[in-house]
């Protein structure tokens, strides 16, 4: 029997969210709509650009917040990754715990250094572009790793971003052999167009001979295939998993199994922020279909959960958004 529903390793990083105009965008040097590694200090550059403009502090990284949506729902999940022995540490392993999500950093000792964190800038047509210094998290390596909760887990998901390390790509690896090994699903995200450009190497390897549920969107497919032909495209990324998820922003998303395409439309909302919304997505699938619901069923309640997360700004939503969420999912599931 299975003890978690989901077992994830990522970057664990403490977001900050600015809302910046283009014009801010620019000036700051930041490549928009994309993540990008950042030092010292470029992130001191950055904090000097947006002084005096409010921030938003929340927990993130791509895979923690994947979990922790989850774990909202009311699934059981589990998150390998690092921290440092500073204020942003503690504030990350609170809110993992807060969230109901069981982590390695409950049983570890930690390093001197800084918590990863990701300047995520907003601009008022809701792209986001992101600059992550990774901090403590780029020497995540398999020391993170917990192999009997991997194997007592229904999916082992790796988070894409992990590609641009080569501790964490190992660390993944290693993972992926012992839920393999333990028949548990496999699962990943490519993450951002940048890791495709950059760390291919490493995503590529995540993937191996094939990956039981594939997330990604619409522009990552593209760039990963090198055309911007749909069914081109569709083609593909399809032979990457069992299941692909493309989500296409307004365009709802695109369930890709067994050679067919099942379109899922997306909730009607207005856009602010995109940050986050591939990753509750992802949460919100895997949550479903843990729980038993079909493919194209656990599709549309990512939809709405991933709409709501792009209707608000913030990378997350609260329990009460979720537990709201999951009600119209019954719902649906009655008609």
């Amino acid at each position: 029997m299975s003890h978690y529903d989901l077992y994830a390793i990522g970057n664990a990083l403490v977001d900050s969210e600015y809302e910046v105009s283009e014009a801010q965008l620019q000036a700051m040097g930041v490549e928009k709509r994309h993540m990008t590694l950042i030092d010292a200090p470029r992130r001191a550059d950055l904090l000097a650009g947006v002084a005096g403009l409010h921030a938003r502090r929340t927990g993130g990284g791509s895979a923690g917040n994947t979990v922790v949506a989850l774990a909202q729902l009311g699934g059981k999940a589990f998150y390998s990754c690092r921290v440092a022995d500073d204020e942003l540490g503690a504030f990350y392993r609170e809110d993992l715990t807060a969230n109901g999500v069981a982590t390695n950093l409950t049983n570890t000792q930690f390093p001197q250094g800084q918590t990863g964190i990701c300047m995520v800038m907003v601009t008022p047509d809701a792209e986001r572009s992101m600059s992550t210094f990774l901090g403590a998290t780029a020497d995540v390596d398999h020391t993170a790793l917990s192999p009997k909760d991997i194997a007592k887990s229904k999916v082992y998901y790796m988070e894409g971003y992990l590609a641009a390390q080569q501790g964490g790509t190992d660390a993944a690896l290693q993972g992926r052999a012992i839920a393999q090994a333990a028949g548990v699903k496999l699962a990943a995200t490519l993450s951002d167009m940048s890791m495709i450009n950059f760390c291919r190497p490493g995503l590529e390897a995540m993937v191996g001979d094939g990956l039981d549920y594939l997330f990604c969107n619409e522009e990552e497919a593209q760039v990963w295939c090198s055309t911007q032909d749909f069914a081109a495209v569709c083609a593909q990324i399809s032979k990457l998993a069992k299941v692909v998820c493309l989500t296409r922003s307004a365009k709802g998303c695109v369930v890709l199994e067994d050679g067919k395409q099942t379109a899922v439309p997306a909730a009607p909302v207005k856009a602010l922020d995109t940050n986050g919304a591939g990753d509750m997505f992802a949460g919100a699938f895997l949550y479903a279909v843990s729980q038993g619901h079909s493919h194209t069923d656990a599709a549309w309640l990512a939809n709405q959960a991933a709409g709501q997360v792009v209707a608000q700004y913030g990378n997350r939503l609260t329990i009460a958004q979720l537990h709201g969420i999951r009600a119209q999912f019954e719902v649906h599931l009655q008609r």
